[in-house]
């Protein structure tokens, strides 16, 4: 895993770099050089939450009954997710859409009105990961024409991130200690520290309703790792003088 590293070696006299655009500036008085670090550090942990999108989409000659006949299948769908058991404040509506739809006649060299189309889509969390596979088939039976995802998260990174942070925060000492020692210091000591939180990446999945069909009853699905850390930036000061020779 590659874990980046950034420096910035800066005289005394210099005025200090900003850590973030969004941190205030304080100055520090150092007499020393001054070295900037920036560290990232992972943590791979197994996910416990999985969303997953849904929708259905309908066409029909009038706009009426293109969203009519969809309400009437997206209600089906929703059914089931619940029968799934799936809480109502796991399934939020992402997106209503109606459109019309025209075609172009080679012809007539000119665009020919065919219909609208309606669409809904939900996004679902899934509190049980070994439910995916059940639960976008009886989607795919109840009705949904197209499915998204699995996008694979955990509920609670606050133990992962902060064991990111500790080993982002051990490395980030060392490395300073070690320029510290080259450049014949004995020493350093913090003038400021700021940090960057970095989530879990979606890895989206798609498949349109009749690729689903063609695959077995359950899709198969595996959730792997998921990947959670922090970037931290600390400022040291180089002290102790000249280590003795």
């Amino acid at each position: 895993m590659l874990k980046p590293l950034t420096l910035s070696v800066a005289a005394a006299a210099l005025s200090m770099p900003a850590i973030a655009a969004a941190a205030p500036q304080i100055d520090i008085a150092a007499t020393g050089p001054v070295v900037e670090l920036s560290v990232f550090e992972s943590v791979e942990v197994a996910p416990d939450l999985v969303t997953i999108g849904a929708g259905v989409t309908t066409e029909a000659l009038t706009a009426t009954e293109a969203l009519r006949q969809n309400s009437a299948e997206m209600q089906k769908v929703i059914a089931r997710i619940k029968a799934s058991g799936v809480a109502e404040k796991d399934i939020q509506t992402t997106g209503i859409n109606l459109n019309a739809r025209y075609d172009y006649d080679q012809q007539s060299q000119r665009q020919v009105f065919r219909g609208y189309q309606a669409s809904n889509r939900v996004n679902v969390i899934l509190r049980k990961i070994d439910d995916t596979g059940r639960v976008l088939d009886a989607l795919v039976e109840a009705g949904a024409t197209d499915l998204s995802g699995p996008d694979f998260s955990i509920d609670d990174d606050t133990a992962a991130k902060d064991a990111a942070r500790k080993r982002a925060v051990e490395r980030a000492n060392a490395q300073a200690k070690a320029y510290a020692a080259m450049l014949g210091y004995q020493n350093v000591r913090v003038l400021s520290i700021s940090e960057a939180m970095q989530g879990m990446g979606p890895m989206p999945m798609s498949k349109s309703r009749d690729a689903i069909e063609l695959t077995a009853s359950a899709p198969p699905v595996q959730p792997g790792m998921v990947q959670t850390g922090v970037n931290v930036a600390i400022t040291y000061e180089m002290v102790g003088g000249p280590a003795a020779r």
